[in-house]
């Protein structure tokens, strides 16, 4: 599968990302304090996303990840939605990145021959980031693959028919949930996913198996052009990488 990472590492070895949304929401004056936590945001200024997009573009992000990480179709339907509102939000949350990008191209701050064309990957949180209490930190759910990919394959669905460029399944702290995800990806084939995964020391993922066992699992996945590591102490990342570069040859 071709990666859409491919131009950037070419030209620079790296891709840079965005930052934090929630951090920049709270930072711009927008109030998290809720279950839905950024994804209320959606709802009461999706224009202060927006800014926010296009704020990391402006400041050299390579790709930005849509408002998706927490929002879920049960989850907006439990805060009182119905559930066609709550899929018109799930999908906005490409809309709004993706027109973000187009409003910075249309601006020519991308200077001809410099830099490459800005990607919108869709964000998938893990299913404990819909929890609002922590449990992306920790894995271990002790729910069934059949619970996770029920979770899961609406909203990828979803987000995956408003056509961005990847998916950025992201601080995945359970290997079976990172199972569901592959099985999910191969469904979806024409698309490309980064896996990146939550840490809680220098071996291991926050649910206790190896990372490299982990990273294993996307060898054999076309689909899946990067691996790596998000949600984690600064001083495990070195570690982490260098572990996951011998695991997993051939993708960044």
């Amino acid at each position: 599968m071709e990666s859409p990472l491919r131009p950037h590492l070419e030209r620079k070895r790296a891709v840079v990302l965005d930052g934090g949304l929630a951090t920049e929401l709270e930072r711009r004056g927008c109030n998290l304090d809720h279950v839905l936590w950024s994804a209320r945001v959606l709802l009461d200024d999706p224009q202060a996303i927006r800014d926010v997009h296009l704020a990391w573009l402006e400041a050299g992000a390579d790709c930005i990840t849509t408002s998706s990480y927490q929002a879920s179709v049960d989850g907006f339907v439990a805060a009182g939605l119905s559930r066609s509102r709550a899929t018109t939000l799930l999908q906005r949350t490409v809309e709004l990145a993706q027109d973000a990008r187009d409003e910075f191209m249309q601006r020519e701050l991308v200077a001809e021959g410099g830099r490459s064309h800005p990607m919108v990957a869709a964000s998938i949180g893990p299913w404990g980031a819909a929890l609002a209490d922590g449990s992306e930190y920790r894995g271990g759910y002790g729910l069934t693959r059949g619970d996770l990919k029920a979770f899961h394959e609406p909203r990828w669905e979803l987000l995956y028919a408003m056509d961005p460029e990847l998916f950025a399944c992201e601080t995945i702290p359970d290997h079976e949930e990172a199972r569901v995800l592959l099985d999910l990806a191969r469904q979806t084939s024409d698309l490309p996913v980064w896996l990146s995964f939550s840490c809680r020391d220098e071996r291991c993922i926050c649910d206790g198996t190896p990372v490299v066992d982990c990273a294993a699992m996307a060898v054999d996945c076309p689909q899946v052009v990067a691996v790596g590591v998000n949600c984690t102490s600064p001083r495990l990342i070195g570690s982490l990488i260098a572990q996951l570069r011998d695991s997993v040859p051939g993708k960044p």
